[in-house]
């Protein structure tokens, strides 16, 4: 008896995929125009939050980039990545509650020192993980030729630059380091929007049951 498996890439999804690879890094690109001292107010923490919505499918379509060729990283990476994109949502509202509630960055830090697992699990630990699994990606991109070299070297460039702007609260970085991302990520959503749509693929296994 014969299996047959369909893998298909509908035109919807490509744009959705398309459009959320400008979209994500551009908002982020936007939010840290409004830090104030190194932190997210109310807007730059509101356009943090909406990035992520649209980083999810923007992952979902660079994994995807190696699902054929590297599976199980494809998947298991993509879970990673959205896993630290969450904790970027939540840095972003603690902007937003921290300033409308007139929170401190002191009183912040102390309060998370004692709810360390929480704040660990959320934010602190799983935060790194969003620069990390872009820069892995990067490299597993260049090493399989998913990408032009440079689309892969400046996402590994952003992708190392990220946690640095992000330790240091400087602003110039924090913008160089987003726009390092933004270029080769809007890139790559750009050629997905303008490609052929729709594409689809048949596979037949046979076998027996």
């Amino acid at each position: 008896m014969q299996t047959i498996t369909f893998t298909t890439t509908t035109s919807a999804e490509q744009r959705v995929q398309g459009l959320s690879m400008i979209l994500a890094p551009l908002l982020f690109l936007l939010s840290t125009f409004y830090w104030q001292q190194g932190e997210y107010t109310i807007t730059g923490g509101t356009l943090l939050v909406v990035a992520t919505v649209f980083w999810i499918p923007a992952l979902t379509g660079l994994f995807a980039k190696l699902k054929h060729t590297m599976p199980i990283y494809a998947s298991w990476g993509l879970l990673i990545a959205v896993c630290g994109a969450i904790s970027g949502n939540n840095f972003g509202m603690r902007g937003i509650y921290a300033e409308v509630f007139g929170i401190s960055k002191e009183t912040l830090l102390h309060e998370a020192a004692i709810h360390s697992l929480s704040f660990n699990i959320t934010m602190f630990m799983s935060g790194p993980l969003f620069p990390l699994s872009l820069l892995v990606l990067g490299v597993q991109l260049l090493r399989k030729k998913a990408v032009p070299y440079w689309v892969g070297f400046v996402l590994c460039a952003g992708a190392i630059a990220f946690p640095v702007s992000r330790i240091s609260r400087i602003e110039w970085i924090a913008h160089v380091a987003d726009l390092l991302l933004f270029i080769p990520i809007a890139y790559q959503g750009w050629q997905l929007l303008t490609r052929n749509q729709g594409a689809s693929q048949v596979i037949l296994d046979s076998g027996s049951y």
